[in-house]
Parts: structure tokens; sequence; C-alpha cells
């Protein structure tokens, strides 16, 4: 089974090797039929304290590091441009 893969913006880096995202995604309201925006933040694990506040990254489903972290970040080039 794939692990999902989401991505958001950094709002927080003050843990250690932790940084907090936040995924926006858009759905269509089921009864308005409006589209509106839903948002929720995420822990994931950051193990080399890369990435800073406003940073655009993507993080990935993993095995749990902490009672709330879940997610780790995916260091690739495009997150790193």
């Amino acid at each position: 089974m794939p692990k999902r893969t989401m991505q958001g913006t950094v709002v927080s880096d003050k843990a250690d090797k932790t940084v907090t995202v936040l995924v926006e995604r858009r759905i269509m309201h089921p009864v308005y039929k409006k589209i509106i925006t839903k948002s929720k933040k995420f822990a994931a694990h950051d193990a080399q304290n890369h990435f800073k506040e406003g940073d655009f990254v993507r993080i990935r489903e993993c095995a749990p590091i902490s009672k709330s972290k879940v997610y780790e970040v995916i260091y690739d080039d495009a997150a790193k441009a």
C-alpha cells in the first residue's frame, strides 16, 4: 500500500527535528456546491533541521516517531530549491 504524501507550508520550526506543516485542500461543499478551503497542521520529522518557516515542503506518512509525529519531510531537489 503506498504511503500518503501531501504538500504544504512550514508554519513553525521551533522544535528540534520537527516542523509544523500547514496543508490546505480545496473541496466542494456538498449542499451549497461552493469551493471551500480546508486546512490542517501536521507535525513532520525534519532530521537535519533543514527547513525553515515559510518553506514549501512535501511530507510522507511513516511509522510513528512520537505521539503526534507520523509524517516525515521528503528531501528531494524540488523541496530544496
